[in-house]
């Protein structure tokens, strides 16, 4: 990645994008997109960028990569002035609190927060030991009574809420440490291949979507499918990183380590021969991969490959570290190395491959 590749990540990492709430992603998206090819949204906002090569009459191959992050949404606000909440997407919960977090208010504000529990001075005895959960937890943002919330911050039930973390990039090591790193690294991988693409004399029409609420269930997912009507799709991921507290046995997902192609997890048995291709042309490339098999976890993929009449779709993921917390770690070379995979997967798709799978 270089330093305008840098400052466009730095833009989508901070991006304000719970699930539902995409807008943001979806505009930076669009700025990035726009010079080279034509970009719409639908209802649902999912974002497409379509190749202005694209010709119809080709197989349509499509580029996924989920613009949400999770986050949370307020249910209740207490007499007090403080927010009680509700996940939106599954979280790591052990690390909630103490974090500092955005609320959009219903002015469009952005209002400072933080995530707090009962302060271990008023603890009992046996309570620093149970475990929190967000129901026990709470979002302050300095208020002293619910109407103080309502008149004076402008924050209603409803609200939407994400961490607030600065991105930061340390470009001597390479590493990038920030926020919604699932999947904004996905969505840079996503926007560097079509940028590559663009221009390019290919056997197939591509689309790119940045697809909505991933986190909540993939419901942008399966409206993509239907407006693109894809043959096959190549889904970029924001994967939880495994290698810092795996076996070196059992570690599958590594930052520095390739880009991971998952074969299984719990949304989809990754089509064989779709993965076999995948695999070949990596290492006929040099492009390094990891391949991982889940017991848990679940993707875009696990939508699109029960759409129509089953689109063989593979994932191709970008490994980061801590992935549903507040923030995390990524590699810049493994955002390169995802696109990358892409490009050359689509140039060497053509109809008559297509139709092995």
């Amino acid at each position: 990645m270089n330093q305008q590749d840098l400052a466009w990540m730095k833009r989508l990492s901070e991006a304000f994008g719970p699930s539902g709430f995409e807008d943001e992603v979806a505009a930076v998206a669009r700025a990035y997109a726009e010079p080279f090819a034509d970009v719409e949204e639908d209802n649902i906002r999912n974002l497409y960028i379509r190749r202005r090569q694209n010709t119809g009459g080709k197989p349509v191959v499509l580029l996924d990569a989920h613009s949400d992050e999770v986050g949370f949404m307020v249910q209740f606000i207490q007499p007090n002035g403080t927010l009680q909440f509700v996940q939106l997407g599954s979280w790591n919960e052990s690390s909630v609190p103490g974090t500092r977090v955005w609320v959009l208010n219903d002015r469009g504000e952005k209002i400072p927060g933080i995530v707090a529990a009962k302060p271990v001075h008023f603890m009992k005895s046996g309570e620093k030991d149970v475990a929190l959960h967000t129901s026990d937890m709470v979002i302050d943002v300095g208020a002293v009574s619910d109407t103080d919330v309502r008149e004076t911050f402008g924050i209603r039930v409803g609200a939407p809420v994400t961490p607030a973390v600065d991105f930061a990039a340390d470009e001597a090591r390479g590493i990038m440490i920030g926020k919604a790193f699932d999947c904004r690294v996905g969505c840079m991988a996503l926007l560097m291949a079509m940028k590559e693409l663009a221009g390019m004399d290919l056997a197939v029409d591509v689309v790119g979507v940045l697809s909505t609420q991933e986190e909540v269930g993939g419901r942008g997912a399966p409206v993509a499918a239907r407006t693109v009507d894809p043959a096959v799709t190549i889904d970029f991921e924001g994967c939880p990183a495994d290698d810092t507290f795996t076996p070196a046995y059992a570690v599958q997902s590594a930052i520095k380590k390739g880009l991971m192609i998952r074969l299984f997890d719990v949304g989809m048995i990754t089509h064989p021969r779709f993965a076999r291709f995948t695999l070949d042309l990596c290492e006929q490339s040099g492009i390094p991969v990891q391949v991982a098999v889940r017991s848990g976890g679940g993707t875009n993929g696990g939508i699109y490959h029960k759409m129509q009449k089953g689109i063989p779709s593979v994932v191709v993921s970008v490994v980061s570290r801590y992935a549903h917390t507040p923030q995390g770690f990524a590699a810049m070379q493994d955002v390169d190395l995802a696109a990358q995979a892409a490009v050359e997967m689509v140039r060497a798709l053509t109809p008559d491959v297509i139709r092995q799978f």
